[in-house]
């Protein structure tokens, strides 16, 4: 619901620090694949019940999913237009594809590292809140696959991406705000996930609605 907003906020810093980094040789796919295996670091901090450590582990790993864009976005204006199938755009496609699934599997991960911390207390909220990303995730990707087939673009609201974004209720700046508020406050985890959970059905729901209208 806020992720427009916050990245309009935030874009310029993250694309003069993206211009840093390409300029330095670092590429978008090695901070995807660096800041996915810190964030997976947060499972087995939230087995222990490390929550500082897991909430260090998931910071890290959203700042890493905000410059690998800027990185991307960077080293393409300096290539230039790609000439040839194996020019930039290439890379933008496997970035892309890095990107999605790794943001995808992160989200999932943490409530799993909240279900071993306490399972009695913690995991049929966890797996309810799986569920629902499950519906959010899907319903997103499904999204895109057709809006790529019918030349649709969410540009204009949401900047480059290297695939259509569909909004909603629930998106990246309330994930991240819930998982701050559940290594801050862990025993809110059990009602977090539920109320979140059902708010990203909602989102789910919503998406559906959209694809019907859209796609007559």
């Amino acid at each position: 619901m806020f992720d427009i907003i916050i990245r309009r906020r935030i874009d310029p810093a993250l694309n003069r620090i993206g211009h840093r980094l390409a300029s330095a040789g670092i590429t978008a796919d090695a901070l995807t694949l660096t800041g996915f295996g810190i964030g997976l670091g947060a499972v087995p901090a939230l087995a222990l019940h490390a929550f500082w450590i897991a909430l260090g582990c998931i910071l890290v790993n959203r700042i890493a999913d905000g410059l690998d864009g800027a990185v991307a976005r960077a080293a393409l204006a300096r290539a230039g237009p790609p000439s040839t199938a194996d020019g930039p755009a290439v890379g933008t496609d496997r970035g892309g594809f890095l990107d999605i699934a790794c943001d995808f599997l992160f989200y999932a991960a943490v409530p799993f590292g909240f279900a071993l911390a306490d399972p009695a207390a913690n995991a049929l909220p966890a797996a309810f809140l799986i569920f629902s990303f499950v519906g959010t995730g899907s319903s997103f990707l499904a999204f895109a696959a057709i809006a790529a087939r019918r030349g649709l673009s969410s540009a204009p609201q949401t900047g480059l991406k290297a695939i259509h974004y569909l909004g909603g209720l629930t998106e990246g700046t309330e994930t991240i705000a819930l998982f701050i508020v559940i290594c801050l406050w862990p025993g809110l985890f059990p009602w977090a996930a539920w109320i979140f959970g059902s708010l990203c059905l909602l989102t789910t729901a919503t998406r559906f609605v959209a694809a019907m209208r859209q796609f007559r």
